[in-house]
């Protein structure tokens, strides 16, 4: 048994403006599997597939604006793209953002709603990830952190120290899966969260249970009657497991 990641979901006030965004920002499509969500992915994209973890951004009444552990960082291949990209953006409605960051090579920004992502300078370990470099969780211990997710899913740790962890796609392609410790990371509920799906042919509840054991615990919010299980990993981060797919 085994999971994958296979998108990241923003709640919004307005899905289809923020979903609009988010798609010319990463040069995506857009599509709707149904009312109050916007589908954005790479166009001519057979979903899932391990090259792209693709952004669902679902309409809530009152998205909270809190800080958030779960950010975006967008990868360039050059300094003049960097400059591009970050124009570019604030073009189609972002805007630089001042969490204290200090001097540093990166660009903090914000979406239209207030999403906190960040725009990197080249590295080399990023380029032949697609617009997204990495899904960065912030943590308060990393290597438990690490532990826990390279269980749950089938991705491989690459990395591991006491500062931060690093996964990506077993099958070596796509963004990684960044743990990065942060002193006192926020405990409210976060408007960005992680979809993972089994494999066709597992078994949802079996998963579910899987993860129980793992240090997952069932996760309430307000989401009633739905196909798809809301968790929360060992510090708390809300995730969801999809019906196999």
């Amino acid at each position: 048994m085994a999971l994958r990641l296979v998108q990241v979901n923003f709640k919004a006030g307005d899905h289809s403006a923020l979903g609009q965004f988010w798609a010319d920002a990463l040069g995506w499509g857009v599509s709707s599997e149904g009312p109050g969500i916007t589908n954005v992915e790479p166009f001519e994209f057979t979903w899932p597939d391990p090259t792209a973890v693709c952004v669902d951004v679902v309409s809530v009444p009152d998205p909270e604006t809190v800080n958030y552990r779960i950010h975006l960082d967008l990868a360039t291949t050059s300094a003049d793209h960097q400059r591009e990209l970050v124009q570019r953006l604030k073009e189609l409605g972002a805007s630089p953002a001042d969490i204290g960051q200090g001097e540093v090579p990166w660009v903090v920004m914000a979406d239209p709603e207030g999403n906190l992502f960040c725009v990197l300078e080249p590295r080399p370990i990023y380029q032949d990830t697609g617009p997204i470099a990495t899904v960065v969780v912030n943590c308060e211990d990393p290597r438990a952190m690490a532990d826990f997710w390279s269980r749950a899913m089938d991705w491989t740790l690459h990395e591991v120290t006491e500062e931060h962890a690093r996964l990506r796609s077993s099958k070596g392609v796509g963004p990684y899966l960044e743990l990065l410790r942060t002193p006192d990371p926020d405990t409210l509920q976060n408007r960005i969260h992680l979809d993972l799906m089994p494999y066709p042919g597992d078994d949802q509840a079996a998963e579910v249970a899987r993860l129980h054991s793992l240090g997952a615990h069932d996760a309430d919010l307000g989401q009633g009657d739905v196909s798809w299980k809301c968790l929360t990993d060992p510090e708390g981060n809300d995730f969801c497991v999809l019906r196999p797919g």
